[in-house]
């Protein structure tokens, strides 16, 4: 269920953060933060209930989402508008939600 929500979170966001960077003329506006909920809620989408694995998840996310190695980077850097907006937390929760579920399988 919660990646209906991610799909959801992660279209309405798209066009939403299109238009309001279009209309702020500003790149990558702080105060867009749906793409933070977009890309968290993926890293935790396929894991099971568990506080630590969704708290490691979280560290994860926002560890990548701060020091944007590839592809993260890439998509900040070269992907504009809503959709560059969104896709490098899209990436970031990507590959948290993967490791974290690597360990998760390993634990």
């Amino acid at each position: 269920m919660l990646a209906m929500g991610v799909i959801a979170v992660t279209l309405i966001g798209w066009w939403a953060a299109a238009v309001y960077a279009g209309r702020s003329a500003v790149n990558d506006p702080g105060e867009v933060v749906i793409d933070e909920v977009a890309g968290q809620w993926l890293a935790v989408a396929a894991l099971p209930p568990d506080p630590v694995l969704y708290v490691t998840a979280f560290v994860l996310f926002r560890l990548f989402d701060i020091k944007k190695p590839w592809p993260i980077g890439w998509a900040d850097r070269a992907v504009g508008g809503g959709l560059g907006i969104m896709l490098d937390d899209i990436f970031a929760g990507l590959l948290a939600g993967a490791i974290v579920s690597a360990l998760a399988y390993w634990r």
